[in-house]
């Protein structure tokens, strides 16, 4: 049933909402106007943090949605012990399971804590930097994001790390931020992605290499077989080389839409979006590269697992561009982006997906 998630859903946004109405004052962080004379108002930890605690929940205590079911009878098959341990693949996440096995056999642990580690970095990244945090974490669960990370579990732990690391990539600290994509690799090798990634957003928006980029995703999704049997070639070898295998049809073109549409508005407010919002390029760069990925995807889906590292920074662009309408505007856009995503999420999961939650605690 979707009861629970509807559940958590009205949860999530009223305490959210609630915390940009009852705030703290902001002393660091991204200043409100260009000049950065006037502070930006806090939301509320205890709230937030009451938003964050009901997402765990309703994640950690699954028992069911995607890949859960097999990670939790891999887990009661898992042997804990180090001896003989490879340090090949996704070893970190294997060396996670074994430490965790030793301390109690219940693979309901394993979901706990992945949950309780990727939820609370998403949640504290989008605390930092989102405008309007109720925006952010109501379009994570109505986007699908949400279900998404209960169902790559690896994938989403690994980006919620880099997710973490945003400071460093918005600083250009590389010492810090290179050792932080290494570490997630051992969670996830399509991490690495984020190596070449951190020179290509740390850089100006919407110039001549950003079209450049959009054409090309336009040609490898027109001419994808040719573009697919060049990627196979590199991937040869590796764990990966299986997607070769797949052919499951494209992702949704609605999917499309929903990551295509905060890009349209901030190119057409990117002055004002620039000003009110110094930091913003990375995280515009950030989301077209998932607008990239999630073209190419509509010819194989599997290429929209890459979305999952980019996706996040979709949540926090989408919070800032309410502000780039006039003024006479700004509720209208604020209320028909959540009906919006209301009515997308209504039609992905229980249209499309016919999704039902099950959990042997909620």
């Amino acid at each position: 049933m979707m009861t629970v998630l509807w559940i958590n859903l009205l949860i999530v946004f009223v305490c959210a909402a609630f915390a940009r109405m009852i705030p703290l004052m902001r002393t660091d962080g991204l200043p409100a106007a260009a000049d950065g004379t006037t502070p930006v108002l806090k939301p509320n930890k205890l709230l937030v943090a009451a938003a964050a605690t009901s997402i765990v929940l309703v994640s950690g205590l699954r028992s069911n949605i995607g890949d859960t079911p097999f990670y939790m009878y891999s887990y009661y098959l898992l042997h804990p012990t180090f001896e003989n341990f490879s340090f090949t693949g996704d070893f970190g996440f294997n060396a996670i399971q074994i430490v965790l096995k030793k301390l109690t056999p219940d693979p309901q642990a394993l979901i706990f804590l992945t949950a309780l580690a990727t939820n609370v970095l998403i949640v504290a990244g989008l605390y930092r930097y989102s405008r309007m945090i109720e925006v952010s974490l109501f379009l994570y669960i109505t986007t699908g994001m949400f279900t998404v990370s209960m169902n790559g579990i690896r994938q989403y732990l690994a980006a919620s790390i880099l997710f973490a690391g945003t400071r460093w990539l918005i600083r250009g600290d590389w010492k810090r931020y290179f050792p932080l994509v290494l570490a997630a690799a051992t969670i996830h090798k399509t991490a690495l992605i984020m190596l070449p990634v951190y020179f290509l957003v740390r850089r100006k928006a919407w110039t001549r290499a950003t079209m450049l980029l959009l054409a090309l995703a336009v040609l490898a999704a027109v001419g994808f077989d040719q573009f697919f049997g060049v990627l196979l070639i590199l991937l040869e070898g590796s764990r990966y080389a299986v997607y070769g295998q797949f052919d499951a049809g494209g992702a949704n073109i609605i999917r499309v839409a929903v990551t295509g549409i905060p890009l349209l508005i901030a190119f057409l407010g990117r002055h004002k979006l620039r000003s009110i919002w110094p930091e913003s390029d990375i995280f515009v760069n950030m989301t077209l590269l998932g607008l990239v990925f999630m073209v190419i995807s509509t010819a194989n889906w599997i290429f929209a697992r890459f979305n999952i590292y980019f996706g996040l920074y979709n949540l926090v662009l989408f919070s800032w561009i309410i502000p780039l309408f006039a003024e006479r505007y700004r509720k209208l856009a604020y209320y028909g982006l959540l009906v919006f995503h209301l009515l997308y999420f209504y039609y992905e999961h229980v249209v499309t997906l016919n999704l039902h939650y099950r959990s042997r605690f909620l």
